[in-house]
């Protein structure tokens, strides 16, 4: 039994899970694993949904409100039998049967969160209360990808799952920020009174296809600017530090966390950090060598510094990214250039 802590170790319930459907231990019939998905409209959710499509065992439910995701990112899975897509905002309760609950649903972009913060906190608080209402009810496993934002500004470098954060909690990003950790406080509730499943992944800055390419994130800024032959805006003093991760890379890495034994919270991201101004150049040398970079005022609480310690997700999971930032932005870049329609000069 793993002991009760409150410095980011993993947790045993001590009191059993309620039981999932009686089909899951059905003598003659081997039922399929439903999985819902919430958010799965959306940059990371798509992928997620691509990866889980892949198991001829697994049906996957999506509940999408679109306010930030698409249901371009699901075209190519909408009319397959393992597959349904509900249009539903998760601050409203959802009745339904699962057996996992991958709760994605969030703004994740400050573009996105800023414009509309009380929706942003409302889908962190209200959707994962029903979620875990959800999971309760039905006795399904859930992870919450909650974010390396629960650190704040940190003061200690590289951010480990102890670390309690340094986070503002009446800034511009406190929806965002403060709402992710009140998400793992009920996670953890739930998990501790009602004997729920859970799992919590702290996601660190991702990329890739599908990414909106307006959505003020800095890689997709960066690669619209770079493809349309705009100044590269470097957000000053450009000596801020980002770790980058894969789309596919966190795909497994959540994947994996779901299908093991650690309630975490785990941090999945890539370790490998970069200024902003060595992001700039980099996309820069790959993309459009033409473009300036040039510097623009920052936005309020911008962390100085974001590093992940994966050390946990090393030893509890196996899991570790593989593809690099130079080998990850041109398969992002040809993604971009298909839909702004901006073919690559011969």
């Amino acid at each position: 039994m793993a002991k009760e802590g409150s410095n980011g170790n993993s947790h045993i319930s001590s009191k059993p899970p309620p039981t999932p459907s009686p089909l899951r231990s059905a003598k003659f019939f081997q039922a399929n694993m439903r999985i819902l998905v919430t958010g799965g409209a959306g940059f990371i959710g798509s992928h997620l949904v691509d990866k889980l499509m892949q198991n001829e065992k697994n049906e996957v439910i999506v509940a999408d409100n679109y306010f930030t995701g698409s249901k371009d990112n699901l075209k190519k899975w909408i009319g397959h039998p393992r597959f349904e897509l509900i249009r539903h905002d998760v601050t409203e309760p959802l009745l339904i049967e699962v057996d996992q609950i991958y709760h994605l649903a969030c703004p994740a972009s400050p573009i996105f969160y800023k414009y509309n913060p009380v929706k942003t906190i409302k889908t962190n608080v209200i959707g994962t209360l029903n979620m875990l209402g959800l999971a309760k009810r039905v006795g399904a496993r859930i992870l919450l990808t909650s974010t390396s934002e629960v650190y704040g500004d940190p003061l200690i470098h590289p951010q480990d799952e102890s670390y309690w954060g340094n986070v503002n909690p009446i800034g511009v990003r406190s929806c965002y920020d403060e709402g992710k950790r009140v998400a793992e406080t009920l996670m953890f509730d739930y998990h501790r009174q009602h004997g729920i499943e859970i799992r919590i992944a702290r996601i660190f800055n991702t990329y890739g296809p599908r990414m909106n390419i307006d959505d003020g994130r800095v890689v997709s800024n960066f690669i619209a600017q770079a493809i349309r032959s705009e100044p590269l805006t470097v957000q000053a003093p450009g000596t801020q530090t980002r770790s980058f991760c894969y789309v596919s890379d966190m795909v497994d890495g959540l994947i994996r966390l779901m299908e093991g034994d650690n309630t975490g919270p785990i941090n999945i991201g890539n370790p490998g950090e970069f200024t902003m101004l060595e992001l700039a150049e980099t996309v820069k040398e790959l993309i459009n060598p033409a473009v300036e970079i040039i510097m623009v005022e920052n936005t309020p609480d911008d962390p100085r510094q974001r590093k992940p310690d994966i050390t946990k997700a090393k030893e509890l999971l196996g899991w570790e990214p593989k593809i690099k930032l130079r080998d990850g932005l041109p398969l992002m870049e040809d993604d971009f250039r298909t839909r702004l329609e901006v073919p690559r000069k011969i």
